[in-house]
């Protein structure tokens, strides 16, 4: 197989018993379970000279095992030479603070100029391939108008480790929101659980069925003007929009919010010419990613990093400062 690397493992007694998938990634630096599923049942493993079909064959002491993993292809979307402020990078990840307007991933309407495509020129070789396709492992995503903190995989293992920690919550995140009017109480919870709107599909909302259970955790750090409130907003769980959703919810949107700041409360906030002239130039929703922290997930050291408040939004809360 050109473009191939052939490695070879031989079983001890010890293993005997092991499923072979199992077996093959604890032996095998770099990959995955779910990696050398694919590859068992690509035909791509052989154990004593006979082809391997069944992730889940019993292994036997002194059985050899010979893998034939492929080269890293190309990934599809095209590396562009794009700017990034990288907070962290090692081996293994990298920490991005990701500016308001730009995609994390390509998708239809947004084909290129996203994360993704400055990642894979700024990462290179360095990418050590993720389910065989050199390619930076998203994690998780914020979105496209939200600024702020990231962090990317740069190989399988890397992946799979901070998956399980934004999986089971131990990772860290809190946002900055300006929102119109002042919660009460001053802090709390919000919870409900998230899924597409019932009517408006491109929209997601608090519903009743067919959602997923969703909590954020708020504070006030001080109230903006007679207008709007400053919070901080920590994630216990990740759905779509979730801070948009909830804050929402309450009565209390995001600044500028395009999609979910239609409420009577954010229409009476900038109804009038002050309120209307603090929002001037200022087009998206006031929500920055300001602190992320996770165990790195090879060597276990925990990591923490904090962005400051983007000078977009600075600008707009001087602004609503005066009203």
């Amino acid at each position: 197989m050109g473009g191939s690397v052939r490695q070879i493992v031989m079983a001890g007694e010890e293993d005997a018993g092991e499923r072979a998938d199992r077996f093959l990634a604890a032996r095998l630096d770099g990959a995955s379970r779910s990696r050398i599923k694919g590859l068992i049942e690509a035909g791509a493993v052989t154990v004593d000279g006979r082809t391997l079909s069944d992730p889940a064959f019993r292994v036997k002491g002194g059985q050899n095992f010979a893998i034939v993993v492929p080269e890293p292809e190309a990934a599809e979307p095209v590396p562009q030479d794009i700017r990034l402020s990288v907070v962290y990078e090692d081996e293994e990840v990298i920490v991005v603070d990701k500016p308001a307007g730009m995609v994390v991933h390509p998708a239809p309407g947004n084909p290129d100029g996203t994360l993704v495509n400055a990642l894979l020129a700024h990462c290179g070789q360095s990418l050590r391939g993720i389910g065989g396709v050199r390619r930076p492992g998203i994690v998780h995503r914020i979105d496209k108008d939200t600024s702020g903190l990231l962090v990317v995989a740069k190989s399988e293992p890397a992946l799979a480790g901070l998956q399980r920690q934004f999986a089971d919550h131990s990772a860290a995140r809190s946002y900055l929101a300006v929102v119109w009017g002042t919660p009460n109480p001053l802090a709390g919870e919000i919870e409900g659980a998230i899924g597409r709107h019932p009517v408006d599909r491109q929209r997601m909302a608090i519903v009743t069925r067919g959602g997923r259970a969703a909590l954020t955790r708020y504070r006030t750090i001080r109230r903006v003007g007679s207008r709007a409130a400053l919070l901080e907003c920590r994630l216990a769980t990740g759905r779509t929009h979730q801070i948009r959703v909830h804050l929402a919810a309450r009565g209390h949107p995001l600044v500028g919010d395009p999609v979910y700041g239609r409420t009577r409360g954010a229409r009476n906030a900038g109804s009038d010419a002050a309120a209307q002239a603090a929002l001037d130039g200022f087009a998206r929703q006031a929500l920055h990613a300001t602190t992320l922290g996770f165990s790195h997930p090879i060597t276990g050291m925990w990591l923490e990093f904090e962005s400051p408040m983007p000078d977009d939004i600075g600008t707009l809360v001087a602004r609503l400062e005066l009203i």
